[in-house]
């Protein structure tokens, strides 16, 4: 089944029943109630928990500029893990039952796919922190992302690994929707630049055993690897597969984005991703003050040990957007009125660089760094070392909508 029919398969499903939704009255001056839809249990809490700590850090940290008067409620629900069908029910319940005027959050794209029929009919603004996949905007005008697609960083990766002297590439990614639209970018972007893809593989989402993929890897003698998995304990465990078949003495070069080695991650992964080519939109080794600001008010509140990465700044980023929606409004707004706010949102000093939603895709525009897995202060980071400034998705610019 392809992406598509997969897209237009969770339209119809959602259908009927979010028909029956009528468009929520004008938000109260009082509370504002978010929905927030992610993963809280499961062997993937891990990304879940990254989405919750943005969003709820922003809330405590700015509610003294809300409107007088004017409140934020989280209304949270737990996915349990990339279930389209638990994610659907959990959007008609926030909408219908609770009444939220925002849904946010999202770790999975077949999650975030289902959720959009619901949001389309329902007229409530979805506002994706993490699910990367590209045709959701196409799928309801209440849709916006402040996190990135795979193909606005994987066709960087790709152009830079040709550009640097690979010629032979070997693709693995994990066998779903973002997986494979990384992979497709890093492919478009390598093969553009002269290089040959000699093979790929898809490794399954649930319970992968890397191993047995990645020794066609190394029987096939790539001088470099395009690996991807979901950020998390798979990208630890994919690492560590690849260093116990001993690809990097095998001269195997891997690149990949951020996803291969998310901060929160880095500390577990020991030496082996020491050097190792990503492409990302953020880094806690980033030295803007409004990075160096977002840590510090991490750190006050979550302490030391836990470590924000992407997801958490994707998250802080989409909760400072729908607070401006409520203070431009002064907490009374219709869903047409806060997505006329956020197809021209920007933030110049985000944690992450400059950042707007373009409002033709309701994409966000961003900065996409080339980093190196460095020794910082005796710790691993992301050093940021290639700056490709205010990236839109291409996906859609190779794509146009008809």
């Amino acid at each position: 089944m392809t992406q598509h029919t997969s897209v237009l398969n969770f339209a119809a499903a959602a259908g009927v029943a979010a028909l029956l939704f009528a468009g929520p009255s004008p938000a109260s001056a009082e509370t504002i109630k978010i929905g927030v839809i992610s993963t809280y249990s499961g062997p993937m809490a891990t990304l879940g928990e990254e989405i919750d700590h943005g969003l709820s850090l922003y809330v405590k940290t700015h509610e003294k500029d809300l409107p007088p008067g004017v409140k934020v409620e989280l209304v949270k629900r737990d996915d349990t893990g990339p279930v389209p069908d638990v994610a659907k029910r959990l959007a008609q319940e926030l909408v219908t039952r609770d009444k939220v005027q925002f849904l946010i959050g999202v770790v999975w794209t077949p999650c975030g796919l289902a959720i959009c029929p619901i949001a389309n009919e329902a007229k409530v603004p979805f506002v994706s922190t993490n699910a990367a996949g590209v045709t959701m905007p196409r799928l309801t005008p209440y849709f916006a992302r402040t996190s990135f697609t795979l193909w606005q960083v994987g066709l960087p990766m790709g152009k830079w690994a040709a550009q640097h002297g690979y010629k032979r590439a070997y693709v693995a990614v994990s066998d779903f929707a973002p997986g494979h639209e990384a992979g497709d970018a890093f492919t478009k972007g390598f093969t553009d630049g002269g290089g040959t893809i000699i093979g790929s593989v898809a490794f399954p989402l649930q319970n992968p055993d890397f191993v047995p993929f990645l020794q066609r890897v190394k029987d096939a003698k790539p001088d470099v690897l395009f690996l991807w998995v979901p950020a998390g304990p798979q990208a630890t465990q994919a690492m560590k597969a690849y260093n116990d078949l001993g690809l990097k003495n095998a001269k195997v070069t891997v690149v990949s984005t951020q996803d291969l080695v998310p901060d929160e991650q880095l500390p577990l992964m020991g030496n082996t991703p020491l050097g190792l080519i990503t492409s990302g939109t953020y880094s806690t080794a980033a030295t803007r003050p409004a990075n160096k600001a977002f840590l510090a008010a991490w750190n006050k509140e979550y302490g030391n040990t836990l470590v924000p990465d992407f997801m958490a700044v994707d998250s802080w980023d989409g909760m400072n957007m729908l607070f401006d929606v409520i203070k431009q409004t002064k907490g009374k707004f219709t869903a047409d009125q806060a997505m006329a706010i956020i197809k021209h949102w920007k933030d110049p000093n985000s944690p992450r660089g400059p950042i707007s939603i373009d409002p033709d895709t309701r994409d966000i525009v961003q900065n996409v760094y080339i980093r190196r897995v460095e020794g910082v202060n005796g710790k691993l980071a992301n050093v940021e070392f290639e700056t490709i400034a205010n990236v839109k998705d291409p996906w859609k610019e190779m794509h146009p909508a008809q």
